[in-house]
């Protein structure tokens, strides 16, 4: 016992020796003191190289197959753009006298902010066809929101004539088109009403179909949006159609074709081997014309499973999705007729594409937010800006739409608002509140038993 003492002398004579069980217990660890190192970090000199202070991006590592597509040529693309730029502003023959020098000055400046969009902006969630494709993406959605933010100060009169400038042919009223004239369910009126809007339809859902790929989803919306022409029919009366053609050809034929085949290639990219080869790797002329098409390609592909009744984020988050893209879907359809565009102008169409392009790359920002919060610590920059989009052409249609609708709402539509608001409230506290209530109570009860005792 002595020796044992004097190996070790923090232990008392009484001490019991290494055969006991207090060997075993487990020692008590210090105190961690505050700061960085036991020193505290003040807000100047606090370590910047912290992993939270970073900005990660999407893909550190880029498939340089290509060698050449990857490497940095910022300033080989500056030079060559100041070239162009003083080649166009100086040379006559490029610019005649007498011709609108403004309209190519706004033009150039478009171009030089998209340039810079592909070069410095931050990358996405995409690497294919190339990163700076989307971060292009990304430069012609702010420029489209920097175009709303100004509308948005205007007047609608002012507004029409300011989209003469853009074509000449615009600043004319467009008469009034309803579909629901004829609602014989008969072989003439259905041939009457299939025509290249149909084929838009199709298109239209194919895209939402890979964007969200989810069918259910998309039913849901395909739905949503049918039942939201119904209520808004009174102000928009291209929005009047018959049943059939509401429920049968846009839901049943055009919309689920659409999302059928939207949904079977989103399958056939998932389940699709991903073996990239580098250019130089790829042998023969037909195997580098195929790798070279296969670059537009997705790099890999992520199946989105919503997870709407897993928990209440979940919901809030499916939900908030719903209302943008209808939103979204909306939009155009005010835009155009309060700016006196037709459908199938080149401006509806551009918009159409953009905001289809701009989508692709956000909502998969926003499941990476939603389901992956450690490592995306941020909602991303596609996602941020196409919300702020959606929600700037909600500001300026509310704005031009005073004195321009003036039906009232009906009271069937007004009571099915309450009655489809009533039930998104109710859904989550069935699903989720009377749940969490109950455990909440069978815990404290468990609690207070046990204090009981």
């Amino acid at each position: 016992m002595a020796a044992r003492h004097e190996e070790n002398p923090e232990l008392s004579p009484t001490s019991p020796g290494e055969e006991s069980d207090a060997v075993f217990s487990p020692v008590p660890e210090p105190e961690p003191k505050p700061g960085l190192y036991g020193t505290p970090v003040r807000w100047y000199d606090a370590d910047r190289t912290e992993p939270y202070t970073r900005i990660t991006p999407f893909q550190e590592i880029n498939d340089t197959s290509v060698e050449f597509f990857y490497k940095p040529l910022t300033l080989s693309a500056l030079a060559a753009g100041l070239v162009l730029l003083a080649y166009v502003a100086t040379t006559q023959d490029v610019l005649e006298e007498g011709r609108d020098k403004r309209r190519v000055g706004v033009y150039a400046s478009i171009a030089s902010f998209v340039v810079f969009s592909m070069i410095q902006f931050r990358d996405g969630p995409f690497i294919r066809p190339h990163p700076a494709f989307w971060r292009m993406m990304l430069g012609i959605n702010l420029l489209y929101e920097l175009a709303l933010v100004f509308l948005l100060f205007q007047d609608l009169k002012t507004a029409r004539s300011m989209m003469t400038l853009l074509d000449p042919k615009l600043g004319v009223p467009l008469p009034e088109k309803s579909y629901a004239d004829d609602c014989s369910l008969t072989p003439e009126t259905i041939w009457g009403a299939i025509d290249i809007f149909c084929l838009a339809h199709a298109l239209g859902w194919f895209g939402k179909a890979m964007i969200l790929r989810d069918y259910w989803f998309c039913w849901i919306l395909s739905i949503a949006f049918e039942m939201a022409e119904y209520s808004l029919q009174h102000q928009l009366p291209n929005f009047a159609e018959c049943w059939w053609d509401h429920w049968l050809l846009d839901v049943l034929i055009c919309n689920w074709l659409g999302t059928y085949l939207g949904m079977k290639t989103c399958q056939y990219f998932e389940v699709k081997p991903y073996e990239w080869r580098g250019f130089r790797q790829t042998r023969g002329i037909r195997s580098k014309a195929r790798r070279v098409l296969s670059q537009f390609a997705p790099h890999d592909f992520t199946a989105f499973k919503w997870g709407t009744a897993t928990s209440f984020v979940h919901y809030i988050s499916v939900v908030l999705l719903l209302a943008v893209f209808l939103a979204a879907e909306l939009n155009p359809f005010y835009l155009k007729s309060l700016l006196w565009m037709e459908p199938d102008h080149p401006i509806v169409i551009l918009r159409l594409a953009g905001v289809f392009l701009c989508a692709l790359p956000a909502v998969r920002e926003l499941y990476q937010y939603i389901n992956d919060p450690r490592k995306a610590v941020r909602m991303g920059q596609h996602v941020w800006l196409l919300l702020a989009t959606i929600a700037t052409e909600l500001l300026v249609i509310t704005k031009w739409s005073k004195g321009q609708f003036s039906a009232p709402l009906p009271t069937p539509v007004k009571w099915g608002w309450i009655i489809g608001a009533t039930l998104l409230v109710l859904y989550p506290i069935v699903q989720f509140g009377i749940p969490s209530a109950r455990r909440y109570l069978r815990k404290k009860a468990k609690k207070n038993g046990k204090k009981n005792q």
